[in-house]
């Protein structure tokens, strides 16, 4: 009897052995299923603006994003190439998250829609779904946003069998221009200027802010470094800001706020040497009191896909169905010492027959903002907060991280290589 029980005991011991490992490896085999969504076709209902596109979310960066409009419902969906078998699908949301969505798959675009998951109160961060469905296309349905921006996702990875054979990674020749950029939209629009008057709230005129969405009147490095950005890339928590541009009297915000980082301006040898922006540093472009346009005026306005128009240092009238753009260089040449100085200038200056002079001898990057604004006609419609066309100024409060700044310096600027938001070619 004794040796039966034993016998049983180990027949059952072997049964959970066997059972054990059949579901981890069948655990295993999902967990081992590859993702096959990256590098697909993928489009969307909408996008914020340029810099983040539906194809920003298969591209296995996670400084790239997609981004909607802000309005429900919105939708991206990938083209897997072939149908597929799913078993997980992992969203990556940047800030601007979603509360309610559903996976859907679908065998053609005009089949109709399988819903295979579906979340009511999501709160965002990285969401691992396992999920089980079958088909070529793969859309997040996106029916409630948890803020009050459109919805975002660094990534929307999908696993499973099957889908087309994966795509050719993208080649092509090295464009040698020394230049990377930032793509940060309008944020939010204060009174108050953290450099010119810093923890002075309401002491300025109307600013529209860029890039950093926690940027007042207290702002100081640390806030910039912690807080969230709307930048692509969004290792970028730098923050940007302009007087605020009117309509009739109604502030406008750009469509578009690109911020890029060039080497032109100076020559090869000086560029060779260009320098990281120290972490800190502040910088002032443009008058803000200029009671005319002369030789001193640094932005430039002009018409977008109209050079007909020509460029002019106050508003000028665009033709129907186009848009006023403002261009403004900032000063590549830095004294080496301050982060800032009294007139928020001084410690900056502009190189002089492609050489920075003697008094200010360390080249950074040239800032280039460039923002495009939905108006055109009558330029007497038009004001800034701070007075005419020629009033328009810039300010730069750098936060990039000093390591991302300086690779996209080393691998970008010096060597005259064009970079994208993610800082390679």
């Amino acid at each position: 009897m004794q040796r039966r029980t034993r016998t049983a005991s180990i027949a059952v011991a072997l049964l959970a052995l066997v059972g054990g490992y059949l579901a981890v490896n069948s655990a295993s085999a999902q967990a081992a299923d590859p993702l096959i969504s990256q590098g697909r076709t993928a489009t969307a209902s909408s996008t914020e603006n340029a810099g983040t596109p539906a194809s920003a979310a298969v591209d296995g960066n996670n400084g790239t994003r997609w981004s909607s409009a802000f309005s429900d419902p919105q939708w991206i969906q990938i083209d897997l190439g072939a149908s597929a078998t799913i078993s997980r699908v992992v969203l990556n949301w940047e800030g601007a998250y979603s509360r309610a969505f559903t996976i859907q798959v679908a065998a053609t675009l005009g089949g109709g829609w399988t819903t295979i998951h579906t979340t009511s109160n999501g709160a965002g961060g990285v969401q691992d779904l396992t999920v089980s469905g079958a088909g070529r296309y793969v859309r997040l349905n996106s029916t409630a946003r948890g803020t009050a921006w459109g919805v975002s996702l660094w990534e929307f990875q999908v696993y499973g069998t099957g889908g087309g054979a994966p795509p050719a990674p993208p080649s092509g020749p090295i464009v040698r221009v020394s230049e990377f950029l930032a793509d940060c939209p309008f944020s939010h629009r204060l009174p108050d200027d953290p450099i010119v008057f810093p923890n002075l709230p309401g002491a300025s005129h109307m600013h529209s802010f860029f890039g950093s969405r926690v940027t007042d009147a207290y702002s100081d490095v640390s806030d910039l470094l912690n807080g969230a950005s709307n930048c692509s890339p969004a290792v970028d928590t730098s923050s940007y800001w302009v007087p605020t541009f009117y309509v009739d009297d109604q502030p406008v915000e750009p469509v578009t706020g690109i911020f890029y980082y060039l080497g032109e301006g100076v020559n090869n040898d000086v560029i060779a040497r260009i320098q990281p922006f120290p972490l800190g540093l502040r910088i002032v472009a443009g008058n803000a009191r200029a009671t005319a346009p002369d030789a001193t005026t640094i932005s430039r306005w002009s018409c977008l896909h109209h050079n007909e128009a020509g460029a002019s240092k106050d508003f000028l009238t665009c033709p129907p169905g186009s848009m006023i753009e403002s261009y403004l260089d900032f000063p590549q040449c830095w004294n080496g010492r301050d982060l800032d100085s009294s007139d928020h200038k001084s410690h900056m200056a502009y190189p002089v027959a492609g050489n920075c002079p003697s008094t200010h001898p360390v080249p950074v990057p040239k800032l280039r903002q460039v923002l495009r604004y939905p108006a055109n006609g009558d330029p007497v419609r038009f004001r800034l907060s701070s007075g005419r066309g020629f009033t328009m100024h810039g300010d730069f409060f750098n936060a990039w991280p000093v390591a991302e700044l300086e690779r996209r310096v080393r691998d970008c600027i010096r060597p005259i290589i064009k970079c994208g938001v993610n800082g390679t070619p």
